[in-house]
């Protein structure tokens, strides 16, 4: 990728943003940052900062540094699930049952794709045991087990809750659709043909081999209080590297991420091939609670959700920052990191750092607004 900034932004008011990731990571309150931006077809990057291990201020962030990218994983997995939809596989009226007949116990009989697909399915957005599953070294299968065991917090469709296991169950779909598990279906249908060559739901066995491996360019998290560093299940564990999980297992770099966002703003295309149609593009980018009646009204207004895609949610500066247009969609991650597209611009931006910042997205929201300025 390009260094050379895309045309519409301000050199000087873009270096705010660089100078601003530059000195974070000086301070150590972000031990590594790697942010690329785009526009008009255009993509610049990656600009990277900090240091590829914690441990010692002598590693400095590699080149082809590569991030755990945390919750950014769900809407790439909405969007597989899309795909099928466009393939006349599913609709996202149909219930969850009609894929997963083991699901509808406890009461969950009405959950429908939609749903999942709009975190109103009144799941969890973790299981109460899933430290438990963890450190046990529990396959997917185990938490695709347990949620199809629980209750729902409340019935489907009356409110907007959150829901990393609405994502597990969405995996567990495309993969009994689609024959593949989630995370060879992603690579087969999008990373491996936009040329994301360093993007993996899951790390893969030949990452760890070899005498220089890809494990290697993995850059390590700053890990939050309620992760232990000497347990085998943490984020820069083996285990969870390796999990796959669809609701934030993705491993990727600034620029392959970058590539993805390309094809989003460009309505389903990138480079001659579609992926998307326009229409359906369109319809992840919308506002899907607007409709639900039975949502409350404020959540409807103020917490919109498009098709796995985190839309424009007035008066919340958090990871967006304050400066984006009403149609902006994209998502944050609990490792540190943001995606957003804002079409009214035509701009994008891809920031990944190692440092947790739930709930508030403090530092991502503040380089947002200085990226989001410097477009002209």
């Amino acid at each position: 990728m390009t260094q050379t900034l895309p045309s519409g932004f301000d050199p000087q008011r873009f270096q705010f943003a660089l100078d601003e990731l530059a000195g974070l990571c000086d301070r150590n309150i972000l031990p590594a940052a790697g942010l690329a931006v785009g526009r008009r077809g255009e993509i610049a990057g990656p600009y990277l900062f900090g240091r590829q291990t914690l441990t010692t201020t002598e590693t400095p962030i590699r080149e082809d540094a590569i991030f755990l990218i945390a919750s950014i994983t769900k809407p790439l997995v909405a969007m597989g699930v899309l795909m099928l939809i466009e393939r006349g596989h599913l609709t996202m009226g149909d219930r969850v049952s009609e894929f997963i007949p083991e699901f509808p116990k406890n009461g969950k009989n009405g959950v429908t794709v939609r749903n999942l697909l709009t975190h109103t399915s009144g799941l969890p957005d973790m299981l109460a045991n899933n430290v438990e599953l963890r450190a046990a070294g529990a396959p997917l299968s185990a938490f695709v087990r347990c949620t199809c065991e629980i209750k729902l917090d409340f019935p489907a469709g009356r409110g907007v809750q959150y829901q990393s296991m609405g994502f597990a169950i969405l995996g567990e779909i495309i993969q009994r659709i689609s024959g593949k598990t989630c995370a060879n279906f992603l690579f087969d249908e999008f990373f491996e043909p936009l040329g994301m060559n360093d993007t993996r739901l899951g790390s893969p066995d030949d990452w760890y081999e070899g005498t220089e491996p890809v494990i290697d360019r993995i850059a390590e998290i700053r890990l939050p209080k309620e992760q232990d560093p000497s347990s085998s299940w943490n984020w820069n564990g083996r285990y969870w590297r390796s999990l796959g999980a669809p609701w934030g297992g993705l491993l990727t770099t600034p620029t392959d991420l970058a590539k993805y966002a390309m094809m989003m703003r460009n309505g389903g295309e990138l480079d001659g091939r579609r992926y998307l149609s326009p229409g359906a593009v369109a319809a992840a980018t919308r506002n899907q609670t607007e409709a639900m009646k039975e949502v409350p009204e404020p959540d409807r207004r103020c917490r919109p959700w498009g098709i796995g895609w985190r839309l424009h949610w007035p008066a919340h500066s958090a990871n967006f920052g304050d400066l984006l247009g009403p149609r902006t969609f994209g998502h944050w991650g609990a490792t540190g990191t943001v995606l957003w597209i804002d079409p009214d611009t035509d701009a994008f931006a891809v920031l990944l750092t190692t440092q947790p910042q739930e709930p508030h997205g403090s530092q991502l929201s503040r380089v947002s607004n200085l990226i989001a300025a410097s477009i002209a």
